[in-house]
């Protein structure tokens, strides 16, 4: 029986797809903050929402026990409350989704006998990913449960990281499937785009972190940060001055402003690297999709700043990062092997 069939390339395509599900829902769950509505983990009976009217007054009276409620939503009818509730309980039927997705064919390939023992190897991996996703999920909504009423950025940086990464990992993996004949790596476009794609992480996460303190909704000016400043002065107002870059939103933006500049440069760098080379039709299209993506994405970024992010843009914009770095990783791939 033939390893690594196309059966094998369409369930981690699917687990790709369903990714990118996890990540929009979960963005739309986060700028609508619902992601603290649902104040406990039950990893089988959290699947079925509340039925009937006594459940969904159960969960309330739950929810109006943690911060967020006393802190914001004190207001809340069960109505305002079953709003929020949907996005946060769809977006853990998708992670559990997800991991039977997963788990379940690959036990059927590997009873089959249909991997390799790379694939075997590398798919263990991304179960590993994808459970300490989960783990991070919980990890994160249990940060606004106690003190304070919103999650931490940092654990909500680590959380959309970790599913960046993996579908990442998911897709490189279904890669080196679909193009099983290895060519010689070109190595100096495989460290720039290497370059690239760390300064991509690291944008990645500085959005997650200007999510997470809500910080689109401050110098909702460009270029400028607010009118007739470059720099405003709430950038460098804590001390010590490291502070500002990780837990000052002012200083966070700024960063995030300074690193989308970075990211189109490096992306141009590699674009006018490549014309030196005599490209295949992949390499080709992975570079010029490089191109269209982040202008695209840049634009994303400054409309959802100015606009003082609107649900659509704000989804838009981090969905056009997901993309971004999905032809990063495939035109990385395509240089690579």
């Amino acid at each position: 029986m033939k390893k690594d069939n196309k059966n094998v390339i369409y369930w981690l395509l699917t687990g790709c797809f369903l990714i990118f599900i996890m990540v929009v829902v979960g963005g739309i769950t986060r700028l609508t903050d619902s992601g603290l509505s649902i104040s406990n983990y039950r990893l089988i009976t959290g699947t079925i929402p509340p039925i009937g009217d006594q459940e969904w007054q159960v969960a309330f009276d739950l929810y109006k026990q943690h911060p967020e409620y006393h802190a914001y939503n004190n207001h809340f009818n069960i109505e305002d409350f079953k709003n929020i509730y949907f996005w946060e309980w769809l977006h853990r039927v998708i992670g559990r989704s997800i991991g039977l997705v997963f788990i379940i064919p690959f036990l059927y390939f590997l009873i089959r006998k249909q991997l390799s023992k790379s694939t075997i190897k590398k798919c263990m991996v991304l179960l590993a990913l994808g459970a300490f996703q989960g783990f991070l999920g919980w990890y994160m909504v249990k940060s606004g449960l106690v003190d304070m009423p919103d999650v931490s950025h940092y654990r909500l940086a680590a959380h959309l990281v970790t599913a960046f990464l993996t579908f990442a990992a998911t897709l490189w993996v279904a890669l080196d499937l679909m193009f099983p004949i290895r060519k010689p790596a070109n190595i100096p476009m495989k460290r720039l785009l290497i370059w690239g794609y760390i300064v991509l992480i690291i944008q990645i996460i500085y959005g997650a972190f200007i999510a997470g303190l809500k910080a689109g909704l401050m110098h909702n000016h460009w270029p400028l940060m607010s009118e007739g400043k470059f720099i405003h002065h709430t950038v460098y107002v804590l001390d010590p001055f490291y502070k500002n870059l990780i837990e000052n939103p002012s200083g966070i933006q700024f960063v995030h402003r300074i690193l989308a500049f970075v990211v189109v440069l490096f992306i141009f760098l590699i674009w006018r690297k490549s014309n030196k080379f005599t490209l295949t039709a992949h390499q080709k299209q992975g570079v010029n999709s490089l191109i269209l993506l982040v202008l695209l994405q840049f634009s994303l970024g400054v409309f959802t700043l100015i606009y003082q992010v609107p649900l659509g843009l704000g989804i838009a914009h981090q969905v056009g990062a997901f993309f971004l770095l999905t032809s990063m990783t495939f035109t990385l791939h395509r240089f690579t092997k």
